[in-house]
């Protein structure tokens, strides 16, 4: 059973950080990259960071770039998102998603962040 659990969100005041973690279980995680995703109430989905199935490739939507950092430990399964300088405007559900390179993708359920003083 394919599972993406979430973890490490919360509420944090402005200019805190926060670390995200996304367990990865019943699927050869090192195949697969990994992506962070956010949505904000009333607002659309967005990407937030991607990361290569090695690890040596990342990519960051220009709000977050110089402030979250994501990384990932195929050992463990996991993908992390590192978050310092937080803003009231990074408050959204995030969540974790693993793409295959022949297509298949799964999403896990996300994690609440709120920044807010």
């Amino acid at each position: 059973q394919v599972q993406l659990v979430e973890s490490g969100g919360g509420l944090v005041q402005p200019g805190g950080s926060l670390r995200l973690s996304c367990a990865a279980s019943g699927f050869t995680f090192s195949t697969y990259d990994m992506s962070w995703y956010r949505q904000a109430a009333g607002k659309e989905r967005e990407l937030v960071a991607t990361i290569s199935r090695t690890g040596g490739i990342t990519n960051y939507v220009d709000s977050v770039k110089g402030r979250f950092t994501i990384s990932r430990d195929n050992a463990k399964n996991t993908v992390y998102l590192q978050m310092n300088s937080l803003k009231p405007e990074d408050t959204a559900m995030y969540c974790c998603k693993a793409t295959s390179t022949w297509g298949r993708s799964y999403w896990g359920q996300g994690t609440q962040v709120t920044v807010s003083s």
